[in-house]
């Protein structure tokens, strides 16, 4: 078994592009892959324990499971840890710390779901949540598309606005904003995408605010819970997590992302469409990019042997 540590993931130095395409690659497999719906414990409060199962199709004959907790008032109050499996043997080949897997998946599930329904040659980005995740999402969006200008207005959040642009201010594709209020965003943008982590309020209750056309993707799925029920279309990563959201059954029309991208169903079909984007993240993510790791570095890992009984044995 290989012990892997954030530092040997993060030495690898895997393009942002590379994770855009491990993402679609991994939607592409889902038909044919076995996923539960993630189960989600909560100790108190708004804390909680996901556990995150899903087997690979063949030929990729893996299995993943990864815990991710929540606890507030830990450092980092996010954290996450993955076991990875010879699904034809039963062996135990890794265990990784999931923490770079759990952000960089997410940011590119949520650049595939922009470049996928947003309206071709938009580029007005509103950006609510800079932390680790709004972080990975620009620099998925940013680097898999060198050639296109990027507008985008940052949510001023204590000194958080001023510390994100100084991550990308090597990035040439990219003019910042940073703005006051939900409003003023949502007003001003094509596509908002979402990366605060938890809120029990409507972030922009005004309906009238949200532009014909425009893209909304609420990486946690919190504060537009209003978009449901108005939006022209509403878009999925799997049916199983989202259909017992409150207005599921109010959706005017709804489909899994998988589905367009293998050409079964239509995303966008008009400029005016106003969309929303549902992504809640999958233990099928998680499991390619815990293979894609785990063959760039089994053969530069130390192993660990678990003695495990090679005989039946008796209590």
């Amino acid at each position: 078994m290989k012990i892997i540590s954030q530092r040997q993931i993060k030495s690898l130095n895997i393009p942002a592009t590379e994770c855009v395409n491990w993402v679609r690659e991994s939607f592409l497999m889902k038909q044919n892959a076995q996923l539960p719906a993630k189960i989600s414990i909560h100790p108190q409060g708004n804390d909680f324990f996901n556990t995150m199962p899903c087997v690979l199709p063949a030929p990729n004959h893996f299995f993943s499971v990864k815990i991710v907790h929540r606890i507030a008032g830990a450092t980092p109050s996010l954290g996450s840890d993955l076991l990875l499996y010879d699904s034809t043997t039963g062996e135990l080949l890794a265990m990784m710390d999931a923490d770079w897997i759990t952000a960089m998946r997410t940011g590119a599930v949520a650049t595939l779901a922009a470049q996928t329904f947003q309206v071709k040659d938009n580029c007005d980005y509103g950006l609510l949540g800079l932390g680790n995740t709004g972080r990975a999402t620009l620099l998925c969006l940013l680097e898999s598309e060198p050639n296109k200008n990027h507008r985008v207005r940052l949510l001023r959040y204590k000194d958080q606005a001023e510390s994100f642009m100084e991550r990308f201010k090597a990035y040439g594709n990219v003019e910042f904003f940073v703005i006051d209020t939900v409003e003023e965003i949502v007003s001003a943008s094509d596509v908002i995408i979402s990366c605060i982590t938890n809120t029990n309020e409507l972030l922009c209750p005004d309906d009238s605010l949200f532009r014909k056309g425009c893209l909304v993707i609420p990486v946690h799925t919190k504060g537009f819970q209003n978009c449901d029920l108005f939006f022209d279309k509403v878009f999925g990563d799997d049916t199983e997590h989202l259909h017992g959201f409150r207005y599921f059954d109010k959706f005017r029309k709804y489909a899994e992302i998988s589905d367009v991208l293998h050409g079964d169903l239509p995303g966008r079909e008009s400029s005016e469409e106003r969309i929303l984007s549902y992504n809640i993240g999958l233990g099928l993510h998680d499991a390619v990019f815990a293979a894609k790791i785990y063959n760039k570095l089994k053969d530069n890992s130390k192993d660990i042997t678990i003695e495990h009984e090679t005989d039946k044995f008796w209590i």
